[in-house]
């Protein structure tokens, strides 16, 4: 007998949206993931808005996942391992605030894991800069575009997605075969 789902939300700002959308697809139990702003001021922000860097919001992802076949420590640990956590308001060559990196959670155990998490990635010296991941309750969460929903799988051949995502992708194939779809 299957066991019943048991869906949660789990809220990721990573850098560029189009490029932690693109893991977390890959991963069994992860049922939706759809890019969007969150924590800001503007209401209903657009790209173009959001691109300015004044908004407060910042690019992320909202995760639906079935608890009962991924944890939110898994999601965590991809989240970690696929953006760098020690740069503040930047990955890579995105700049500003948007691209800061920082879990918004959805109640006070997912709260607790992410900062248990963060402690021991910090204790491990996982990563040679202090991490500087902010962990904050989630607040109204605005979808993107349609154009930017699932946009690795719709321009795998664009530059961006070639030479930024793709080896993301190639690393979670990888690492965390055992999890994915």
């Amino acid at each position: 007998m299957e066991k019943e789902m048991k869906m949660e939300l789990a809220t990721f700002a990573g850098g560029c949206f189009w490029c932690t959308e693109a893991v977390f697809l890959e991963l069994k139990g992860v049922e939706a993931v759809v890019s969007g702003y969150i924590a800001g001021k503007t209401v209903n922000p657009t790209y173009k808005e959001i691109c300015q860097g004044d908004t407060g919001h910042a690019e992320a992802i909202e995760i639906s996942f079935d608890a009962n076949a991924i944890s939110f420590g898994e999601l965590l640990e991809l989240f970690f391992a696929t953006h760098d956590p020690t740069t503040l308001n930047r990955q890579g060559n995105d700049v500003g605030t948007q691209y800061r990196s920082e879990i918004f959670y959805h109640n006070e155990e997912q709260k607790e894991i992410a900062e248990d998490f963060i402690r021991f990635l910090t204790q491990e010296a996982v990563f040679e800069k202090p991490i500087v991941t902010k962990v904050s309750a989630a607040t109204i969460f605005y979808p993107a575009e349609e154009y930017h929903q699932n946009y690795y799988n719709q321009n795998k051949t664009q530059g961006y997605c070639a030479f930024v995502i793709t080896p993301k992708i190639e690393k979670v194939r990888k690492y965390f075969a055992e999890k994915l779809k």
